[in-house]
């Protein structure tokens, strides 16, 4: 019931994005379903919406003027005189859905007359896709298959994909909700928000923040200039950040945080087969059961932990080595230049 009402949310907001109020489309194309194998789209300055519906194949082509916000209506005269000017193309070429739409001749001298050529695609839900806008943004949902996508100014919205799935975006956000299997995600310069998705996940940006929610598999996430935030995670988590801190709570994995100038904060309910936090400008504080047999190496300007029963090691201000338990998984904390602090 949740996957259904999250993705009726999806295609009200890609309704809202691709036709405001009473906004028709400029062409609409079908196609037969049963036909089509794979979906291969490009547009230099347009979004894409790609839906999956079983029994449909389906193209809406929105077109707008591309002045300011691209929101000045044209008629129907103005746009199909512009269109001259650009090569549009939809068409099926054997098992292959090809949505095209780029000017014949790039002339910026008259960037007036440019135009924001969307497509809203409806395709069947296992399919192949190589998706690319120069400007505008991506939106998936209910697809599985190899998903291949990539915009250069546009954010990524993914709702309820499965397969291989990479997608790439220049200076947008990344969004992404119900998704499986295999995940391959960067943006160069905005946030990235997962949530309820299991597999094998890669996360990257180089100037934002991460929010993980809900979380299960092997999961790597890495941010050049933000902080890293997010609970109910499960399998293993590698996250690094180079410019912030690290807030997790709810975590029942295997664990290897670090970050360069932040702090690191973890609550942990149960521990996976490594427990691995490090920072090089901040402090390290964790919530963790000590009950299970564990490998400590903790090493700090300051080590604050509660009595440690059952322990064999060395206990110093500044590090704890030894067994917990009589030994166990292997946890290990640094903090450079501040302190640590268990269960304190």
């Amino acid at each position: 019931m949740k996957t259904a009402i999250q993705l009726l949310v999806f295609l009200l907001i890609s309704t809202f994005i691709f036709a405001n109020d009473d906004e028709k489309p400029y062409m609409t194309k079908t196609f037969n379903a049963s036909a089509v194998k794979s979906l291969n789209v490009r547009t230099s300055g347009g979004s894409i919406s790609v839906t999956g519906k079983n029994g449909e194949a389906k193209v809406e082509v929105y077109v707008r003027s591309n002045n300011w916000n691209g929101r000045d209506e044209l008629s129907t005269k103005e746009i199909e005189e512009r269109l001259e000017e650009y090569e549009l193309t939809v068409a099926q070429e054997g098992e292959t859905l090809v949505c095209k739409a780029k000017r014949k001749k790039e002339d910026w001298s008259d960037w007036k007359r440019s135009l924001n050529i969307s497509f809203k695609i409806t395709v069947p839900e296992k399919i192949t896709t190589d998706l690319g806008t120069s400007g505008g943004s991506i939106r998936l949902a209910n697809l599985s298959g190899t998903q291949n996508f990539g915009t250069s100014g546009g954010s990524l919205h993914l709702h309820d994909l499965s397969g291989d799935i990479k997608g790439r975006t220049s200076g947008g956000s990344i969004n992404l909700s119900n998704c499986k299997d295999k995940l391959d995600l960067t943006t160069s310069g905005g946030s990235i928000k997962a949530e309820n998705s299991k597999g094998d996940i890669r996360l990257s940006t180089s100037g934002g923040s991460i929010n993980l929610e809900e979380m299960d598999g092997i999961i790597k996430v890495t941010t050049s200039g933000g902080s890293v935030r997010g609970g109910g995670i499960k399998g293993e988590l590698n996250a690094s950040t180079s410019g912030g801190s690290i807030r997790l709570n709810n975590v029942a994995a295997s664990l290897r945080a670090s970050t360069s100038a932040g702090s690191v904060d973890v609550e942990m309910t149960a521990l996976g087969k490594y427990l691995d936090l490090s920072t090089s400008a901040g402090g390290i504080r964790v919530q963790m059961p000590l009950d299970k047999g564990m490998d400590l190496d903790l090493r700090a300007n300051r080590v604050n932990v509660s009595r440690l029963n059952n322990f064999d090691g060395a206990f110093d201000k500044d590090r704890v080595k030894g067994k917990l338990n009589g030994g166990g998984t292997l946890v290990t904390m640094r903090a450079n230049s501040g302190s640590i602090s268990i269960n304190d």
